[in-house]
């Protein structure tokens, strides 16, 4: 795949058909089979047409909309006026087959982090990869890019947080067990940047850094960047203060 954003041109319509750009029909084609009736052949045609209203999904919504209702979701989780929306039996049996997920998030493994709850939303409503240190590794980066593209969520938020042991443990360096290093090592870019951030706070300044990193990296994306260019995805990044519950926006 060409990740070189200026040259990648190709319609999502010739990219399917020809198997060159953002997805070949053997893939469409597995990808997609929940969503087709497995008793009809599949051509290329048919998975063009049903892969594209696949991406219509959310239409009715803007990026700016998106981003507007997880904000509005975090307000009313840290002012302690949950509504739990979409997490009746109702709403299992309606996303039992097909989702369209609003917002996807690439966030922290940590326990204390669970996005649909600081977001106060439901089933379906969110398309969420954890990992420790949310790092946008290729397998994440492969998941977001069926989050935004196929499954139609409009923003695409980086979410680390307060006090975060990945990242500390970055900092102070070391020696680790088993591939916790490996995981350590693909925050040293963040902690780098860290040092010439102003501030005390030498902790929350490379979770900061490590989330701008990151955004910076899922933007090298062809598919996400089409995908902002077409301001079909608005991708930002944020910082969750563990004491308060509050998400802060550092870029948008």
């Amino acid at each position: 795949m060409n990740t070189d954003k200026k040259s990648f041109n190709l319609s999502r319509r010739s990219a399917i058909k020809y198997g060159g750009g953002f997805i070949g029909t053997g893939l469409a084609a597995t990808i997609l089979g929940g969503q087709l009736n497995n008793s009809q052949s599949v051509d290329a045609q048919s998975i063009v047409e049903t892969f594209e209203s696949l991406v219509a999904q959310n239409k009715d919504i803007t990026p700016d909309e998106a981003f507007k209702r997880l904000m509005d979701g975090n307000d009313r989780f840290m002012n302690e006026k949950r509504i739990s929306p979409n997490q009746t039996r109702e709403r299992i049996i309606e996303v039992s087959e097909s989702q369209a997920p609003f917002a996807a998030l690439l966030s922290c493994a940590d326990s204390r982090v669970p996005s649909e709850i600081i977001f106060d939303q439901g089933l379906g409503d969110l398309f969420v990869c954890r990992i420790a240190g949310n790092i946008a590794t290729s397998e994440e980066i492969g998941s977001l890019e069926f989050g935004t593209m196929v499954l139609g969520a409009k923003v695409l938020m980086v979410m680390g947080h307060a006090r975060c042991g990945a990242v500390k443990s970055a900092i102070e360096g070391g020696r680790f067990p088993g591939r916790i290093g490996s995981l350590i090592s693909s925050l040293r870019v963040g902690v780098e940047r860290a040092q010439r951030m102003p501030g005390t706070n030498k902790l929350q300044n490379a979770v900061e850094a490590n989330v701008l990193y990151q955004v910076e990296v899922l933007k090298e994306s062809p598919i996400v960047g089409e995908l902002i260019d077409k301001n079909l995805l608005k991708v930002v990044g944020a910082y969750y203060d563990l004491s308060t519950g509050k998400v802060n926006i550092l870029s948008a």
